[in-house]
């Protein structure tokens, strides 16, 4: 259960200001709010959670304990650096009506994102990483329910650029302590 909780809002809390945030809100602006577009970004937060807790719980089982540990570090430390980087998306010039297309584009972003790393790490360290999985699809989609209620216009209020570096330097922190426990833990 404190996978499911702490995955539910630590991606929550990634994905606010995210790149795949952005696309839905300026997607919403651009085509109207479409239901099957708020659909479709849920549905890509779903599968990429599911698709990142099966990756982190696949490598940790086949790594001893403290190896699996340092993997969680290595995970939450790529997550604190995709924070720090900036979002700059180009203004789409023809938004595209293919519902498809927009899962795919949705998914490529989120495959990669520090919100999707924290569900690898959290599958990686969790008992039963479908908890991580869980708690990871709906913080994802809650992030993808939020940009596309408030658009873009609604998200530039939003002191995102602060929020995600405090997030990032928590994270590389985290990543910090929980390697160096790894690495000279005693068994």
């Amino acid at each position: 259960m404190d996978s499911f909780l702490f995955s539910l809002l630590l991606v929550f809390a990634l994905a606010l200001g995210g790149r795949d945030q952005w696309l839905v809100a300026r997607w919403a602006d651009a085509l109207g709010r479409r239901v099957s577009l708020l659909l479709v970004g849920v549905a890509a937060a779903v599968c990429t959670a599911a698709l990142m807790a099966w990756a982190g719980a696949g490598f940790a089982d086949r790594l001893p304990p403290r190896a699996a540990q340092m993997l969680v570090a290595f995970a939450l430390a790529i997550a604190g650096a995709e924070l720090v980087w900036p979002v700059r998306l180009k203004e789409p010039r023809e938004p595209t009506r293919s519902l498809g297309a927009i899962a795919l584009v949705l998914a490529g972003r989120q495959v990669g994102d520090a919100a999707r790393f924290a569900v690898f790490a959290f599958a990686a360290h969790a008992h039963w990483p479908v908890t991580a999985a869980m708690g990871g699809a709906l913080g994802g989609g809650a992030a993808i329910v939020l940009g596309w209620s408030v658009g873009s216009a609604g998200l530039v209020r939003l002191p995102l650029r602060a929020i995600r570096l405090a997030l990032a330097a928590c994270l590389i922190l985290a990543a910090l302590l929980i390697g160096l426990n790894a690495r000279y833990a005693t068994l």
